[in-house]
């Protein structure tokens, strides 16, 4: 039979397609895997950039507009009274 010779030209051409899917996966694989476990991040890190205080996150949004000058200085108050003394 003649489709059953080694496989032809077919299987030449087809190789080079697996090839680009596995490395396709293996890369798609890695990439979600890195995504993931950076979302998983707790403790201050996970509300906004490293370093950014309750205080600093208040300001932005009493700067972008999102609450009112009364929210902001109730929220101000109420942090200030939370805020651990320093010995």
């Amino acid at each position: 039979m003649y489709w059953h010779e080694d496989g032809g030209w077919a299987w030449m051409a087809f190789m080079p397609l697996l090839w680009i899917l596995l490395i396709g996966l293996v890369v798609w694989a890695v990439v979600r895997l890195t995504q993931h476990s950076s979302s998983r991040v707790t403790g201050p890190e996970r509300d906004g950039p490293r370093g950014e205080t309750p205080e600093d996150i208040l300001d932005r949004r009493f700067a972008s507009g999102e609450i009112d000058g009364d929210a902001y200085s109730a929220a101000r108050r109420k942090l200030a009274e939370h805020r651990p003394r320093p010995r």
